[in-house]
This record gives structure tokens, sequence and C-alpha cells, in this order.
């Protein structure tokens, strides 16, 4: 078997590079481990070093070195091939994917990574792309990939940075019209956001659908009709800690398999807190499974 470290310097608050580097070099050659480092040099490549991996037919273990976004681009590049299993070495800003394990902490641990065991998780495909936690149209997305901005600045890390993103935003403009076709039906209405949830956490922390389930072949979606700025701190503080059917007036749950939305004019489409435009989002399970190995011992069912 091999080992493929992917460090993206880009990742989190600061280049980990040479951190990373001196923690793979030395328990991976006190192992005696075939191993190969590479290094992210722009935005896709992640996913490309990944797919070529995968590609050779040999037996690969991935891993991402990073946060969410550089799990999302090395997923991409690896899902639907048998050969390949992929894992997340945290180090990005809000590592929230892992947070549905019972020890996300572990996720940090070389050591604990190389002694892993298996599942087989679903992604979600919007377009022409894979994601593998959770996508989302609205004045979500925009807080969701405008966290960039902010991640950088002093002080503002995982939520506090979603946080300064979430205040700005809201004085861009609350609610869009959307067109959704979900389930047989066509909603023609106002809608805040619109999310679809594989995994669990998001955004530093906020945990939408607590029952999200990524092995069950579908997505947890919440639509989420117009509100008023009033409204916000309100809602906001259910919806972070998974408490939308409190909200039955505002929020509406589906399990589906497919979600589309049309928009007016061309929208930012968040995928794991990566930025796409599009007049129209197609949301559905990908054909696409993803091997994805953890810490041997954790749990993530509910």
């Amino acid at each position: 078997m091999k080992h493929l470290f992917i460090i993206n310097p880009a990742a989190g608050s600061r280049d980990r590079t040479k951190k990373y580097t001196q923690a793979i070099r030395a328990i991976c050659g006190s192992r005696g481990l075939d191993y190969e480092i590479r290094v992210s040099e722009a935005p896709g490549h992640c996913t490309e070093l990944s797919r070529s991996a995968a590609e050779t037919g040999e037996e690969y273990r991935i891993y991402a070195c990073g946060g969410d976004g550089t799990l999302n681009e090395v997923a991409a590049g690896a899902a639907g091939f048998p050969n390949a299993a992929v894992t997340v070495f945290s180090g990005g800003s809000g590592n929230d994917f892992v947070k549905l394990f019972s020890d996300p902490e572990a996720f940090f641990d070389l050591e604990k990574l190389l002694d892993a065991q298996e599942a087989t998780f679903d992604m979600i495909r919007c377009n022409g792309d894979l994601s593998l936690n959770i996508c989302s149209v609205g004045l979500d997305a925009r807080i969701g990939t405008d966290v960039a901005n902010y991640k950088r600045l002093p002080l503002l890390h995982g939520f506090s940075a979603y946080a300064a993103s979430t205040v700005i935003n809201l004085f861009k403009g609350i609610s869009e019209h959307y067109v959704v076709e979900i389930d047989g039906q066509e909603l023609d209405d106002e809608f805040t956001f619109i999310c679809a949830c594989n995994g669990r956490f998001y955004g530093g922390g906020f945990n939408p659908v607590p029952e999200a389930d990524p092995t069950d072949g579908m997505m947890d979606v919440l639509l989420v009709k117009k509100v008023s700025l009033l409204q916000v701190p309100g809602i906001i503080g259910k919806y972070k800690n998974g408490r939308y059917r409190e909200l039955p007036d505002l929020v509406t749950h589906y399990r589906t398999d497919k979600v589309t939305v049309r928009c007016d004019k061309p929208t930012p489409i968040n995928l794991d807190g990566e930025l796409r435009t599009a007049q129209t989002a197609e949301f559905s399970i990908a054909k696409e499974k993803l091997r994805f190995f953890y810490p041997k011992g954790l749990t993530w069912q509910v």
C-alpha cells in the first residue's frame, strides 16, 4: 500500500507545510512506509494529485493535509476509485466534516490515522462538482464562502470567522427568489437559503441536521423561507444546534436524493466551503462513493 500526503499551504490561518512535512517524515519513516508528500500549488491541484494517484490502480491511502476545503478537493479526485481511500490529517480552520466522529481531535494525530478502519460514504454532485459534506445556496452560501476572507485575520478562526461573515452578509440582503424542484413539487417563492446535507457540521460548528447519515443514499435538505432581519437572531441559534423542528413555519425538512434550485441570476453556491457560481444548482447523490478511513475505534453513527 502507498501513502500519499497532499498538503494545502493555503488551508487554515497559516501555512503548515513545514510542520506537516516534519511529522510525516518522522512517523512514516520510522514505520518504513512507502509514502510521498506533495504540496498543492493552486486551487484544484489537490484534486489533480488525488486523481492521478487513484488512476494508477495501485492501492492508495490519500491524506488531505488541511481542512474541509482540502478534503473536498482530495475526495473529489478519489471518489469512485475502489483502490483509493481518503482521510483528512486535520489542520484547517474549521475541520467540520470530522466532527461527526466521536473524537474529532484524533484526526490531528498521524499515528492514529495510520491505525485505521474504513467506511464507504456518499458524495453529493452539484452540477459538475462533487461535495462530501454540506452544500448550500442563498444567504448561507454567501456566508460560508466568504469565511475565507476573514479566517486569516487576528482572532478570527473557526466559528468567529463564520460569525463575522454572517454579520456582514446580513446587511447585503437576506432572501432571494428561487424555484425549487424537490420530491415532485415545484416551489416558487422567496427563500433565505437552502442547504443539502450529507455530513453534519459546517461553518465552524453549525450542526443543522444532527441525524444526517453519509451512508444512507439520501440528502437531508432544509428549505428556509424568507425571514426578516429581526427574526434572524432567534433562528440562528436553533439552526446551529439542529433544532429546525422548532421552526415549522420557516424551515421545511426533506430527505431526498435530488433537489434543483433555479435562481434569477448567477448565484454563489457553497460546496464544503468552496465557492461556485451558477444560475441553476442541481444537487443529487452521486453515483461515485468514497472510501473514507479514520482512526480505529471511533464511531460516527447517530
